[in-house]
């Protein structure tokens, strides 16, 4: 007998997981499908379970999106299979969505549903932008509505609303200015744009019905949420204060996806906007056949050698994997490259017998605990691309190096968009780098777009290059042509406060 299955209509919230209620991050955790739209934050994707069957349905302006009946009969086909299946929708699952259309189809098969509500950007995006909807001097009231459509709208009457929260309405902004003015608004009512509410590039446009068309004129509004009213102008007094070193900085990180909410984390701790463009991809090697041999023959190694946090993370997920634990270990001692890879290793439960001073592969040979001749490491790495200078010098101090194939990192297919895009309109103040191979991909990847967009390579000239350490400054120098900072201890803590103590101009 089949289990019966359920399906959740959860509100995603506006941005990442921040924003999102804690029954809805429960469900996502538990969620044996995933049907999700366009404009949910990536990061929600990374709570559900590995076996998460996930389908993306998203709806965007212009864009070729999922039919609505596909969609309510995918929710039917996989409720009937007894699969658990959460439905995330963007904002509140009852705000602009068509829920009503997805529930009338759950309820016609007789299947079992929950209403998950979710924090509106009708709501959160006036409010980060300081902007209180309603006012007992300026607003007594506001009116939610849809600019996809102006023309189906009652313009007379929403002219003499207080406030406007418009949604879906950055194509149509002449048009719904147009017919403000017309219907008697004032041309100095102030108007702000909120794009991209919640989320890292996060931006804020002001002005007034006059001149609000031409200050956008050449940005793409979508997605945003546009209000309208005597309360925009106490947007000022109601901003939060700050003193932080980062604000009104936007960053780009160029880690891999997987790796980058740490770095996002301390930099927004600073008071920064941060941008994520991955420039790597994390993947497994294409053969585990030479790291499963080693791991079957470890007593044969004196030391494990440990370069990087997911050196560290597929090597014991791979012990693991082959039934064994940390006692295969035996008296093999652990050598780890940075504060970081210590503790990555540390979250298995281990310690590390030896860390250099020096936060970089090279001090591990120099500072080595004892000779390094006759003794066999065994060193899970990088597939390709990895710098062989450790190898060499261990291998020229009298040590058997046996080489195997951890991980692999690549290049992603194509930039990020929303990260090119904020690079063709300069938003970016610094772009981050935390190893040589970010390097290369940014760089594959940059000219990837310059030679089909036809831009100048100038692109950069403006923006802060950040780099944590030599090797990757050595190859921003060769690849980039500069470097305008770098970190003084080499780890993503001391390249925040490089950042945090660089003097913008």
């Amino acid at each position: 007998m089949v289990q019966s299955g359920k399906v959740y209509l959860v509100g995603a919230g506006v941005g990442n997981q921040d924003y999102l209620t804690v029954r809805g991050k429960q469900l996502l955790t538990t969620a044996q499908v995933l049907i999700y739209d366009a404009l949910v934050d990536q990061s929600l994707l990374q709570l559900v379970p590995l076996s998460c069957i996930q389908v993306c349905v998203g709806k965007r302006g212009g864009q070729a999106s999922t039919p609505q009946a596909e969609i309510n009969q995918l929710l039917v086909n996989y409720c009937l299979q007894g699969k658990q299946i959460v439905r995330l929708k963007s904002g509140d699952p009852f705000i602009f969505g068509r829920a009503n259309e997805e529930i009338a189809a759950l309820q016609q098969a007789n299947c079992d549903f929950e209403l998950i509500p979710g924090i509106s950007s009708t709501l959160a995006a006036p409010l980060l932008a300081g902007i209180p909807l309603t006012d007992k001097n300026l607003s007594r009231s506001y009116v939610v509505l849809s600019g996809h459509q102006p023309e189906h709208e009652d313009w007379s009457a929403l002219a003499r609303i207080d406030t406007l929260v418009i949604l879906m309405g950055g194509r149509s902004l002449p048009q719904i200015v147009q017919n403000l003015l017309a219907n008697g608004r004032s041309p100095a009512e102030p108007i702000a744009i909120i794009r991209h509410c919640g989320r890292p590039q996060q931006q804020f446009f002001w002005g007034t019905l006059t001149d609000i068309v031409d200050k956008t004129a050449k940005i793409s509004l979508s997605p945003a949420v546009i209000v309208i009213g005597k309360v925009v102008q106490l947007s000022n007094q109601n901003s939060s204060p700050t003193s932080l070193s980062l604000t009104n900085k936007t960053i780009l990180v160029t880690r891999a996806a997987e790796q980058s909410s740490k770095f996002t984390s301390l930099l927004q701790q600073q008071g920064a906007t941060v941008v994520e463009m991955p420039a790597l991809t994390i993947t497994p090697p294409s053969d585990w056949t030479a790291l499963d041999q080693a791991i079957a023959n470890l007593s044969q190694f004196q030391w494990l050698i440990l370069t990087s946090a997911n050196g560290v993370d597929y090597f014991f997920e791979r012990l693991e994997y082959l039934g064994y634990d940390a006692r295969a270990l035996g008296k093999t001692k652990i050598a780890v490259v940075g504060r970081k890879t210590a503790g990555v290793l540390q979250a298995w439960k281990l310690n590390p017998d030896f860390i250099p001073p020096n936060y970089v592969a090279d001090s591990l040979v120099e500072h080595f605990p004892g000779s390094l001749a006759g003794q066999k490491l065994l060193f899970p790495r990088v597939e390709t691309g990895g710098r062989d200078i450790l190898v060499q010098e261990l291998t020229s101090q009298g040590a058997e190096v046996v080489e195997v194939a951890a991980y692999q990192s690549q290049c992603p297919a194509q930039i990020d968009q929303s990260a090119w895009e904020a690079l063709q309109q300069q938003q970016i103040d610094v772009i981050t780098f935390a190893s040589s191979k970010t390097v290369k991909n940014f760089s594959q990847l940059l000219q990837q777009q310059l030679k089909s967009l036809s831009i100048t390579d100038r692109l950069l000239d403006k923006v802060c290059i950040a780099s944590i350490g030599p090797q990757t400054s050595k190859t921003c120098h060769e690849l980039l042509g500069r470097v305008d900072l770098e970190a003084a201890e080499y780890t993503l803590e001391g390249l925040t406060e490089a950042i945090a103590n660089y003097k913008f101009n």
